[in-house]
């Protein structure tokens, strides 16, 4: 069992460019839990950081540019929202990742506090270089 204070991070960068939306969030999710390493505890934050970067070049599959509806309520009456996923990665590239691998996550505080973890820029440029990030190819790990 893993200690919340034992545990190592490592940060990586994943380059969004062609990879379908929700292989990458999978993969994404997975290391944000720590599912990739030996001492993973389900109850224990153990996952890495992870800078995604090309957010704006991410690939949608099929018709999913117009037939995929994201759905907003401001708990008014008439207040419902939608966007679809074309108009949604025009606007906010980074939202649709965020979005979607949060998802995938666990709904509680530590889900949140593993969210907190990811990082997602539109374009190639991060503000990470100090953490020393590892390249992480996701096509050969898909």
């Amino acid at each position: 069992m893993a200690k919340p204070g034992e545990v190592e991070r490592k940060w990586y960068v994943v380059d969004a460019t062609d990879v379908s939306l929700g292989r990458l969030s999978s993969v994404v999710a997975s290391i944000l839990k720590g599912k990739n390493k030996p001492t993973y505890t389900p109850n224990v934050d153990t996952g890495d950081n992870v800078i995604v970067i090309n957010a704006s070049k991410v690939g949608l599959t099929g018709r999913k540019d117009k037939d995929k509806i994201y759905y907003h309520h401001s708990r008014f009456i008439g207040g419902l929202k939608q966007k679809t996923a074309g108009e949604f990665r025009q606007k906010n590239p980074d939202k649709l990742i965020e979005t979607s691998v949060k998802g995938m996550l666990p709904h509680g505080t530590l889900g949140h506090k593993i969210g907190l973890k990811l990082h997602v820029y539109a374009g190639p440029e991060h503000d990470h270089l100090a953490q020393k990030p590892e390249v992480l190819d996701i096509k050969n790990l898909i």
